[in-house]
């Protein structure tokens, strides 16, 4: 489901681009949503374009699309409940005390491992004893653990510095999915993957960083991104 700012805002930017053919400005989108700086707007939209409903368009001033809108829109009157399905981004303030349980009694509890590098590569913390409680409905019926995100080579996919990426445990992926990728046996890092011939590529979605191409003999996959944790202090 999409938080309410989401939707607020994808519904903002549709009608927009409705009446005017123009997406508003961040301060229009700041102010019509009442929030305190632009840098909440850019986390919004990243989440939109995640999960398919914004898409950017590059060389554009205001460069935004909407791809498809919440379910039960209806233009001027945007009351029904949200029932688009599970997305893989969950964005909320960390609750007092009593854990994330405290707002989701619905929790499965799965392994943290530790940080993963979104930029350099770096080795994975794997010591066990370490859970977080991630709500049931971004699970499947797989196996998943979690991997604290260092660096911001992903950032363009939505993946930030410090967010809590949900892995599914699998070695079973297709090009264009994001990946733990482990490679000559010691460096883990969060990728994009790509198969060419005998080589997989590790592919960014940062323009400061670069393409890097291993042999794929040296590449094991420990697993794809199936959701993602946003905390807000």
């Amino acid at each position: 489901m999409l938080t309410q700012k989401q939707r607020d805002l994808l519904v903002f930017i549709h009608e927009r681009l409705e009446s005017g053919g123009v997406a508003p400005s961040f301060d229009e989108m700041k102010d019509h949503l009442g929030l305190a700086s632009k840098s909440g707007i850019h986390r919004l939209i990243t989440g939109l374009v995640e999960r398919g409903f914004l898409e950017r368009l590059p060389n554009r001033a205001r460069a935004l699309n909407v791809i498809k809108l919440p379910d039960g829109y209806k233009a001027g009157n945007d009351s029904a409940a949200d029932t688009q399905p599970k997305g893989n981004v969950a964005q909320f303030k960390r609750p007092a005390s009593g854990g994330m349980a405290a707002f989701d009694k619905d929790v499965q509890s799965i392994p943290l491992y530790g940080k993963i590098a979104a930029g350099t590569a770096i080795e994975a913390i794997r010591h066990e004893g370490n859970n977080i409680d991630i709500p049931a409905s971004m699970l499947g019926a797989s196996e998943y653990y979690a991997l604290t995100v260092e660096g911001d080579s992903m950032i363009n996919a939505g993946i930030h510095d410090s967010d809590i990426v949900v892995i599914e445990r699998t070695s079973n992926v297709r090009d264009g999915d994001i990946v733990v990728a482990l490679v000559d046996g010691e460096e883990v890092t969060l990728k994009r993957i790509k198969k060419e011939g005998h080589m997989v590529a590790l592919i960014p979605e940062n323009p400061d960083y670069e393409i890097r191409f291993v042999e794929a003999h040296r590449v094991e996959i420990q697993g794809k991104l199936a959701s993602l944790m946003r905390t807000y202090q």
